[in-house]
């Protein structure tokens, strides 16, 4: 898989702080890339330099392919987390001016506003200001002008801040179907569970410098802890326990009132998975046994940490 972006060893540095240290990334054409990290990480400077807002020290960024130069801020969508919107401008009139300043004629700039306002059932706003309208309202005109001149690349920083969950959800439909389209997404948010359900890549960068990067089931897979949970049925609890205990680490235990299930976390150290089955099952009626993966949470936590 081709990328398309590169950020390749970029510095930042403001007076005696350095905010960016030699930061590397790769997002893969036709990704949803959760850009992860603690407040001060680094992550909106990279931001920013990304679209041209601010210049890198050192190090270069290569836009599918090509060094990144402003002609290509038509290709880049950005969605700050402080939206940038006009709000003694009408709706209408704000939408149709950022659109060309995308590379977008009126004519095209209208046609795509008709279809977006129509798609999130916003008509009625087009004669608005925007200091008239909600938070998680103007939070749709934002995303609108973010995505409507179809960007290659599409930047959101907390896109679901200030919107209720109905609106967080359908903002998060929109997303999945462009990146569908062919749309690739840098997604940089705090909301760990977010980041489960959309992202396939990621990265986290801390005090200016990357700590981890890649696929999100690989990265899962590097920090595996071998831990399984388990639920049984046995009338001869204490044989189990002892035979357990003979391979396995026993994190947990805990009885349940319902069929006196006995529920095991366990680490299996050295051993297998089908070691610990086989044990299981020798002992009673096996009810429950999945591996603990590690969440993007439980990583973040412990690499931050």
């Amino acid at each position: 898989m081709s990328n398309i972006l590169e950020v390749n060893k970029v510095v930042k540095q403001y007076g005696d702080y350095t905010a960016l240290n030699e930061v590397s990334l790769n997002v893969p054409k036709g990704s949803i890339y959760g850009l992860l990290g603690p407040n001060g990480a680094g992550k909106t400077s990279l931001i920013r330099i990304i679209n041209q807002i601010t210049l890198p020290d050192s190090g270069e960024i290569i836009l599918d392919g090509e060094l990144l130069d402003p002609k290509h801020v038509q290709y880049i969508g950005y969605m700050p987390e402080e939206r940038g919107l006009y709000k003694t401008m009408k709706v209408g009139e704000q939408c149709l001016y950022l659109a060309q300043l995308k590379g977008l004629t009126k004519a095209e700039a209208k046609k795509e506003l008709e279809y977006w306002f129509t798609r999130l059932e916003i008509q009625g706003w087009w004669n608005k200001k925007i200091q008239e309208l909600s938070k998680g309202m103007a939070q749709k005109i934002q995303f609108v002008v973010t995505v409507l001149h179809k960007p290659k690349l599409l930047i959101l920083d907390e896109p679901f801040s200030g919107f209720d969950p109905v609106n967080a959800n359908l903002i998060k439909d929109e997303i999945m179907a462009l990146n569908r389209q062919g749309t690739s997404v840098i997604f940089s948010t705090h909301r760990m569970e977010s980041v489960e359900e959309m992202c396939d890549h990621i990265a986290l960068i801390h005090k200016s410098n990357k700590l981890i990067e890649g696929k999100l089931t690989d990265v899962k897979k590097q920090y595996r802890t071998n831990d399984y949970e388990v639920g049984i049925l046995t009338d001869n609890a204490e044989g189990l326990m002892h035979d357990l205990s003979q391979k396995f680490t026993l994190s947990q235990t805990d009885f349940k009132s319902l069929n006196d299930e006995l529920k095991l976390q366990i680490n299996l150290g050295t051993s297998s998975s089908n070691e610990l089955l086989h044990t299981l099952v020798q002992r009673g009626q096996v009810t429950h046994f999945m591996e603990k993966i590690p969440s993007v949470n439980d990583i973040f936590i412990q690499t931050v940490s």
